[in-house]
């Protein structure tokens, strides 16, 4: 699909950047539709350089939008389908493409079909659905679950199960039908490739131009191209070799990452990203501002299809904890509009907007080839080229 070439994407996590109650709110209390709020912030993401709006979860959910209860309902905390199709609108009058976050590996303890399993065990239609242990009767539920990564209130999907791929492909189609362009698949790496490769395909009969990028953290990515029939992966290991090669002077790690990117790249365009909703602030790690635009040098120079993470091109700040609230301080409350944003994080705006303006330049580099001139502990130099063509020299010290 052509258009995936020239995508940037503008990543938000909607509950937080929007400000939503960390909960449902009780029974018979009105919450306040806040989805949107984004509109005011379409203009920015376009001037920032980028055209594409990555939405984190924005379905029904019990508390941070990965513990799914409906897949066809908009979150009441953001809004309702019809603000959705409102902000859907405002992307297209603005050329910005729409990706949406999808949890296929796991739901909440509240999904319909699994809240039948508690009500009638065994006999529930919904059984398949689930990994389900009925000879552990001293668990509370009187029997056991798999889980996502132990998180008990995060219940697995039985990938098996044909009725799972026919409730997925239902709900992807469904968004497809309303206007989104593709799915970041949250939790990839947890499902069997061959459960993709049948989504996938089953999908694209209606959708072909869809983009289905999973979330992957280590392994062989292409894998998930592969055998899996995915688009793209998130690149991961790129990220790590980015900021933890700057904040040790340590380039080497970065010239090996580069390198293994590069492999990558020759089979499909990975994800490339400084930061995201589940990993801290690249300006809580790289106090140095300098070392920052060397970092975002590398995002804009090397292929691959770019992401830039909200609040990251305003140098923000949050170190991601592990424990239950951890991730609150990098997926904060957003002001009302780019208006009321601090003025310290403009000169980082500012040179996103350059370098984002340079891979839009050389739209080359999205498919580009990387070689590696020189390297030393404080010193990289890297080549990237596509046919005649090569990107003007990067070079550190």
């Amino acid at each position: 699909m052509s258009w995936v070439r020239h995508a940037m994407w503008w990543q938000v996590y909607p509950l937080g950047f929007l400000g939503a109650p960390q909960r449902q709110p009780d029974p018979g209390v009105e919450p306040r539709r806040r989805l949107t709020d984004l509109v005011d912030w379409l203009d920015y993401l376009v001037e920032l350089g980028c055209n594409g709006l990555a939405l984190g979860p924005v379905f029904e959910s019990g508390t941070h939008g990965y513990d799914t209860i409906d897949y066809r309902r908009i979150d009441p905390r953001l809004g309702t389908e019809s603000d959705f199709d409102a902000v859907l609108a405002a992307c297209r009058n603005r050329g910005i493409r729409v990706l949406l976050d999808g949890v296929f590996n796991h739901v909440g303890r509240d999904f319909p079909p699994f809240r039948d399993v508690l009500a009638r065990g065994r006999d529930s239609r919904f059984a398949n659905w689930f990994r389900l242990d009925f000879a552990a009767t001293d668990e509370p539920d009187g029997f056991g679950y798999a889980d996502f990564e132990g998180h008990r209130k995060l219940v697995a999907l039985n990938h098996a199960e044909p009725a799972v791929a026919d409730h997925v492909v239902e709900v992807m189609s469904h968004w497809l039908d309303r206007g989104i362009d593709g799915w970041r698949l949250d939790a990839a790496y947890a499902v069997p490739l061959p459960f993709w490769r049948t989504v996938g395909d089953r999908v694209r009969r209606a959708h072909p131009h869809a983009w289905l990028v999973g979330e992957v953290i280590h392994g062989d990515y292409s894998a998930w191209i592969r055998e899996g029939g995915l688009d793209s992966t998130t690149q991961y290991e790129l990220w790590k070799a980015v900021w933890s090669s700057l904040h040790d002077a340590n380039l080497f790690e970065l010239s090996w990452a580069l390198e293994r990117h590069a492999t990558f790249a020759a089979d499909f365009r990975p994800l490339v990203f400084l930061g995201n909703h589940d990993v801290s602030r690249l300006a809580s790690v790289l106090a140095d501002p300098r070392l920052i635009e060397h970092a975002i040098v590398v995002l804009c120079t090397v292929p691959g299809i770019v992401s830039v993470y909200a609040g990251d091109e305003q140098r923000f700040q949050g170190i991601k904890e592990e424990r239950e609230g951890g991730d609150d301080a990098i997926r904060p409350e957003f002001p009302a509009s780019p208006r009321e944003l601090a003025p310290y994080g403009w000169d980082t705006y500012r040179r996103y907007q350059q370098l984002l303006g340079l891979r839009r330049r050389f739209p080359w580099l999205v498919d580009g080839r990387i070689e590696i001139v020189q390297v030393a502990n404080e010193q990289l130099v890297y080549r990237v080229t596509a046919a005649d063509e090569s990107a003007p020299g990067c070079r550190w010290r």
